[in-house]
């Protein structure tokens, strides 16, 4: 599911991470030492979220509450679109939130910056039971600014009732190929059921295609190193999805890409097949009303190399200017720790990174979390190694993608004349 924030986006944070380094310089960062709190304390925390995750959050706070009567939990909630306007705005007049739900694209914008707090300084913080590679996923120059909650794969998700009223087998989805996907779209759309597949082109997106045809986004060093052809053969494979019919005219594409959840075309029984990640199935399911069928990417089986990768879901985050560390610390316990807080919150921000709280949570998951767990698990042997870890700079990206297809969906450019420009403005977001 693509989330297309703004350019405006990208200009709060700039300002947010400047303030940042502005403040953090008159003082030392961290807040006020765990060791200095009295009393009863106040700490914020937000995250961004569906309807089924904000009620879980709210049930996680409220019991964490009841365990710990001396915290209050103030929870600041928002969708995808407003989540990090919203951000950055706070942190540029010093009033981020104690604890910050994070995303990969954003854990080395604000690390670099100095806004986001070394959890490694949080003594009592308690990591014993997520794997080390996957703990080091939200370091930035080895210091802890994000700890993973949780792990997802991106992967197509089937309805199955739509197939059904279009005629339309469920695919092999050992072997089938993009030009399966396309064919199977057109089927599903000439049948009246409802439109054949999504088209969809956030960085996740790119990311599996410059994969399986040999090539990467980025290099190690954080050096933008995608070749033109690849970017011209992803947009025109973007463009016939939706010229053939398999996929939905351009209007609909773009507004599809920024609706909430609930209100996509897969989860309202209008859609056939769209990508979607691993942990989301119970949420679409929920909304459709039916399990939808999780399927492996096209092409895996047939391209130079497989595209899927495990991917952090998402991190928790603390801000350097918090006032309650130890509270802070107590609640991100919980979160990460806590069986409590585990049994409510299930798959819902990831299959948890916790491997201890992973195994305790199988017997309580329904249908749709076990067959998520399922399927990561059924294709543990086939993904490759996550991408480096986003670029100061690059949570530019779902603009700039955006902006690019947009003009070639609408033939305003071609893709030929677009790989170049788009690789340069890329590069030149990027913070050296």
């Amino acid at each position: 599911m693509n989330h297309i924030p703004t350019r405006r986006t990208y200009l709060k944070l700039s300002a947010a991470v400047a303030a940042s380094v502005i403040a953090l310089s008159g003082c030392a960062a961290g807040g006020t030492p765990a060791a200095e709190e009295t009393g009863p304390v106040t700490i914020r925390f937000t995250w961004w979220g569906g309807d089924a995750r904000q009620k879980a959050t709210q049930k996680v706070i409220d019991a964490f509450q009841a365990e710990n009567p001396n915290i209050t939990v103030k929870g600041e909630y928002s969708d995808w679109t407003g989540y990090w306007d919203k951000l950055a705005t706070q942190v540029a007049a010093n009033d981020a939130p104690d604890i910050i739900q994070m995303d990969e694209k954003y854990v080395r914008e604000y690390g670099d910056r100095g806004a986001l707090l070394d959890m490694k300084k949080l003594t009592g913080l308690d990591t014993s039971g997520i794997e080390p590679d996957t703990l080091k996923s939200g370091e930035v120059d080895g210091e802890l600014v994000g700890l993973v909650t949780g792990v997802a794969t991106f992967c197509i998700a089937a309805n199955p009732s739509v197939l059904a009223k279009a005629g339309v087998a469920m695919p092999d989805d050992t072997k089938w190929s993009w030009e399966d996907y396309r064919k199977i779209g057109q089927q599903v759309s000439a049948s009246g059921a409802g439109t054949g597949v999504g088209v969809q082109y956030g960085d996740q997106d790119l990311y599996i295609w410059a994969r399986q045809n040999g090539d990467r986004l980025y290099d190690d060093s954080g050096k933008v190193v995608i070749k033109p052809e690849t970017l011209v053969s992803f947009w025109k494979h973007t463009l016939e999805l939706s010229k053939s019919g398999a996929g939905p005219k351009p209007s609909a594409i773009i507004e599809n890409a920024s609706a909430s959840l609930n209100q996509t075309a897969i989860a309202k029984n209008e859609m056939g097949f769209a990508g979607v990640f691993s942990t989301q199935l119970t949420a679409y399911s929920g909304a459709a009303g039916q399990e939808l069928k999780l399927l492996r990417l096209p092409g895996e089986s047939t391209s130079k190399e497989a595209g899927a990768y495990y991917k952090p879901s998402m991190f928790w985050s603390v801000s350097s200017r918090t006032k309650n560390q130890k509270a802070a610390e107590k609640f991100l316990n919980y979160l990460t720790n806590s069986q409590t807080a585990a049994d409510i919150m299930l798959t819902e921000r990831g299959i948890p990174a916790n491997t201890k709280m992973r195994e305790a949570i199988a017997p309580k998951l329904n249908a749709t979390d076990k067959a998520a767990i399922a399927f990561t698990d059924a294709i543990a042997d086939e993904v490759r190694p996550a991408p480096p870890i986003t670029p100061s700079g690059g949570s530019t990206i779902t603009d700039i993608l955006s902006r690019y297809t947009s003009d070639i969906l609408f033939e305003r450019n071609t893709p030929e004349k677009s790989a170049q420009p788009f690789i340069d403005e890329l590069s030149s977001s990027l913070r050296k």
